[in-house]
């Protein structure tokens, strides 16, 4: 009888180790209240390389790489810029989910990149996996959040604007095929961290937020539109709706640093 009592507590015991271990590991891979870092602050082992004239996942000129804790965006290795628009890719597509991402302009843009790129980079959504891309597309199929900032002319620069490589959207309940529209935002210096949100639900309701502040709402993101070239005909099938895709951090002739990606995926 006390044999079997002493056996069933080590049994009660060891189940509750057990549960107790999993919800530890539980809360350090989704940490609080459901939000996760994508960037693990020490490699980019998570996430995928495409640039513009390059196979996927070869990184030209250690374009993205992580040093002081962040994702650094730089040309120091390049030659001439040659109009390679390179993209970093997290491995796995999202549907429904809050993204936050932290960034501030760097450095100095590489004079030779085409004069729109200055002060200028973004987060690509809702985009085509990366191995579907050929060596020579020069976007991916996507929603971008357009990153900006002011060029100390005194003139309005919105960010977290939308743009659409390859894309359409519903915006004030009609279809616009432009391929940027700009937000209600702020100008913000390029000496300062914004905070940039995007909340998507899928193929309805996406929301851009710019330090606290909604900046943009649309809906039925899809594929159709220009600007994108060099693609796979069989991956733009004009007038599919997006409800979910990969996320990516844009790398288009200026440096940028990313101190925060963090997700929370919503029900």
């Amino acid at each position: 009888m006390l044999t079997g009592f002493i056996r069933n507590c080590f049994i009660c015991f060891a189940a509750i180790t057990i549960a107790a271990c999993h919800n530890a590991q539980k809360t350090q891979t989704t940490g609080k209240n459901g939000w996760v870092s994508l960037f693990n602050g020490r490699d980019l082992n998570d996430w995928i390389v495409k640039i513009h004239h390059h196979e996927v996942g070869v990184n030209f000129g250690n374009t993205f790489r992580v040093e002081d804790g962040m994702i650094k965006v730089r040309y120091d290795q390049y030659g001439a810029y040659n109009d390679q628009f390179g993209h970093l890719y997290y491995k796995k597509p999202f549907s429904h989910y809050h993204l936050v991402v932290e960034y501030k302009f760097a450095d100095e843009w590489k004079k030779d990149a085409p004069s729109y790129t200055l002060l200028n980079s973004g987060i690509m959504f809702h985009s085509q996996d990366p191995r579907t891309m050929p060596k020579e597309q020069n976007w991916p199929i996507s929603i971008e959040y357009q990153l900006l900032a002011g060029l100390g002319d005194g003139q309005p620069r919105t960010t977290g604007n939308m743009c659409s490589p390859g894309t359409n959207i519903v915006y004030n309940g009609v279809l616009d095929t432009r391929h940027c529209i700009n937000s209600t935002s702020k100008t913000i210096s390029k000496d300062e961290w914004v905070r940039a949100e995007l909340i998507v639900l899928g193929d309805s309701l996406i929301t851009h937020i710019v330090n606290g502040d909604t900046v943009m709402r649309y809906s039925k993101p899809q594929i159709g539109g220009e600007v994108v070239s060099g693609h796979d005909p069989k991956m733009k099938p004009d007038g599919k709706i997006l409800s979910s895709g990969f996320i990516a951090l844009q790398s288009e002739g200026q440096p940028i640093d990313f101190r925060k990606v963090e997700i929370k995926e919503l029900k």
